[in-house]
């Protein structure tokens, strides 16, 4: 259960910017990580490089800003989900031209942009996910048709994908990633939500099989005492092995990992 810690300062919307920018940073240069672009290379990606990922994480600053201060200059409703749903299209529109037309940050925009709002307006970490489960809970007026994998998987597994992490909360980067973080790391923070998390990404280069594949071997390396024990890092290597050679890519909890990295960061400055 998350107790709020009432911010004697909340950060502003420019700084909230920029610690989600840093975050994303953080969790693309943090290695090893299982199937993820990391300083070793583009893990299951043929088409992202850790600098194309840097890049993009420096475009959407200005964006995850934006939603802050919208979050402090309206009321929560349906006016705000609109104006936010802008400003994520806006985003993702920076983070291709950033990326030359590749996909590398549009959970993650959606998930700290919404936390971030919730920051903005509650200035704890149990309200801004309150706030964004609230929020995600309504419609955008103006979105059109998806055709993200994301989508096609959702309506294909009945997975609830990143719409449902932000209608529940982010739990996932809340409840699990961030207490781990907070005690084992971020190798076992990312673990933690590859264990559990029904990560569309992999539902879609792998279906089931390769989530349920994933999961175990996440879980196996939590089982052997986290990644900093002897038996922990050999289950850790032979995860590591099978993501690569099956090209399994867990974006969903990598994700998870930046949101969880950004909110130890705002608390930390309380």
């Amino acid at each position: 259960m998350l107790i709020d810690t009432v911010t004697a300062a909340p950060p502003t919307p420019a700084r909230l910017g920029r610690l989600a920018a840093r975050a994303l940073r953080e969790e693309a240069r943090h290695t090893p990580k299982p199937g993820l672009v990391d300083r070793r290379g583009g893990g299951a990606h043929r088409d992202m490089t850790l600098p194309m990922l840097l890049a993009s994480a420096d475009a959407l600053a200005a964006p995850i800003a934006a939603c802050a201060a919208a979050a402090l200059s309206m009321p929560p409703g349906r006016d705000l989900r609109a104006v936010i749903g802008g400003i994520g299209r806006d985003g993702e529109q920076r983070m291709l031209a950033a990326t030359g037309g590749v996909n590398t940050h549009r959970g993650a925009l959606w998930a700290l942009g919404l936390l971030a709002a919730g920051l903005a307006a509650t200035g704890t970490v149990a309200g801004a996910a309150r706030f964004a489960a609230a929020l995600a809970a309504l419609d955008d007026p103006a979105a059109g048709p998806s055709g993200s994998h994301g989508t096609g998987v959702r309506l294909r597994y009945g997975a609830p994908g990143a719409m449902g992490e932000a209608r529940r909360g982010f739990p996932h980067a809340v409840r699990v990633a961030l207490p781990v973080l907070r005690r084992s790391g971020r190798t076992d923070a990312l673990l933690a939500s590859m264990s559990r998390l029904e990560d569309t990404c992999l539902l879609h280069r792998a279906g089931p099989a390769g989530l349920r594949a994933v999961r175990a071997g996440a879980a196996a390396v939590l089982r052997a005492g986290g990644s900093g024990t002897a038996a922990g890092a050999a289950a850790f290597d032979r995860l590591d092995r099978l993501c690569r050679r099956h090209r399994l890519s867990p974006g969903g909890s990598g994700d998870a990992l930046a949101a969880a990295i950004f909110l130890d960061a705002v608390e930390g400055l309380t």
